[in-house]
């Protein structure tokens, strides 16, 4: 996951995602009320191995491996606040963004000038349209690097461009995310 994809999932989320595998397990089995096998399913292990995390004997508790601890994760998340990200969604494809990001940003000019990219602190705030076409995007399939074009679009328009007021012809270069934040709402 890279980080606009993880900025994207931070913006979503109000609260944070449970941290250990045991507090994972315990959303899980709370969403089937506790039932061990439908809990195992959406997670893709067997029963048995659920009741054997769970259970509170000393000496039956074995830890989950590397690939199970990924697909409890990829569960809990693909479950976690579904109604709170619709909505923040939607309310960033109406209202738009705060992108916040540290990259290599700049235009393409002569060697030697200024105006080459260089890293930058960027906090620009950007329409709904991008918001709806990252988020389309995402939903595609997309890669961090079709997201970063989609970004370095919308900032070339924003920030060099004001809005197609200057710089007509400008090409925009945007890479080296260092980090990658949105502020909806």
């Amino acid at each position: 996951m890279g980080q606009i994809e993880q900025g994207l999932e931070r913006a979503l989320r109000t609260r944070p995602v449970p941290a250990s595998t045991e507090a994972r397990l315990r959303f899980l089995l709370a969403a089937h009320r506790g039932s061990t096998r439908p809990g195992g399913h959406r997670a893709g292990v067997s029963q048995r191995s659920v009741q054997r995390w769970v259970t509170k004997k000393p000496g039956v508790r074995r830890p989950s491996s590397p690939t199970q601890i990924g697909a409890i994760e990829e569960a809990v998340l693909a479950r976690w606040q579904p109604r709170v990200r619709a909505r923040v969604r939607a309310q960033a494809e109406a209202e738009g963004f705060v992108f916040h990001t540290r990259a290599r940003f700049g235009f393409a000019a002569a060697a030697g000038s200024s105006d080459d990219p260089r890293v930058r602190w960027i906090t620009q705030g950007l329409p709904g349209e991008v918001a709806r076409e990252l988020f389309a995007g995402r939903d595609a399939g997309a890669g961090e690097q079709q997201q970063t074009v989609i970004l370095a679009r919308a900032l070339g328009h924003a920030y060099f461009r004001d809005g197609g007021r200057r710089a007509r012809g400008l090409h925009i270069a945007f890479s080296d995310v260092e980090f990658a934040d949105f502020s909806i709402g």
